[in-house]
């Protein structure tokens, strides 16, 4: 059994990459084997449109063809049990390094066949981590709610699953009285964390070990 959880933030030792440190070590408790992969340690791009992933009879059907610093990366991905992908919010969306490899994992499972069927052929469980510095009532205002469920969507219909888990209101210095962001009352931010931010890193905790356990009863069922 293996898990891997993929880093879309470009810090290695805050909001997002201690959710997913955490969803790993509920992973591991059950029996996974565990790695974090950090996308900003490495090269690559997004998708290039060169449709090789398409081309029936091709080398490359199926898979990406790009080979770059994601191409060993996409290869764990799609040969691993349970995968975790975490990203902060930047703009509205998922991080531009996160959104390039989403394109790339998931366009050569893609078809162009009534339905979009996916033609992925393991089976994966799926889990997406969101951090963002909003409150959980505003994320319909900024249409969040629309945003995430897109992305959700896209990992179902290629994976047949994916486990959402939203970290709302999050601490984003630990000074801000550096940062001109006089919108946020610090205080408030940092009773957040040491209260609310615990209970994240839990749900974010018993998220890998269900899906740890999900992937166990796919492994056994033939």
């Amino acid at each position: 059994m293996r898990a891997i959880a993929i880093n879309g933030s470009p810090r290695k030792n805050w909001n997002t990459a201690s959710l997913l440190e955490h969803a790993l070590a509920g992973a591991a408790k059950d029996g996974a084997e565990t790695e974090l992969v950090h996308l900003y340690d490495h090269v690559f791009k997004g998708c290039v449109s060169c449709f090789a992933c398409k081309k029936i009879g091709g080398q490359s059907y199926g898979r990406c063809a790009v080979n770059d610093g994601l191409t060993s990366i996409l290869k764990k991905a799609s040969e691993a049990d349970i995968l975790i992908l975490g990203t902060p919010v930047y703009f509205g969306a998922e991080t531009g390094e996160m959104r390039s490899f989403l394109e790339r994992l998931l366009f050569p499972f893609l078809t162009y066949t009534p339905g979009y069927a996916s033609i992925f052929p393991g089976k994966l469980r799926i889990g997406l981590v969101y951090t963002m510095n909003i409150a959980e009532k505003d994320l319909p205002n900024y249409n969040y709610d629309k945003i995430f469920a897109a992305s959700q969507g896209y990992l179902s219909r290629i994976f047949g699953n994916c486990n959402l888990l939203l970290c709302t209101d999050t601490y984003q210095f630990s000074d801000y009285s550096k940062y001109l962001s006089t919108c946020f009352d610090a205080e408030v931010k940092k009773k957040r964390r040491e209260e609310v931010f615990p209970q994240d890193c839990r749900s974010a905790f018993e998220l890998g070990a269900r899906l740890t356990a999900t992937a166990k009863v796919d492994v056994s069922v033939p």
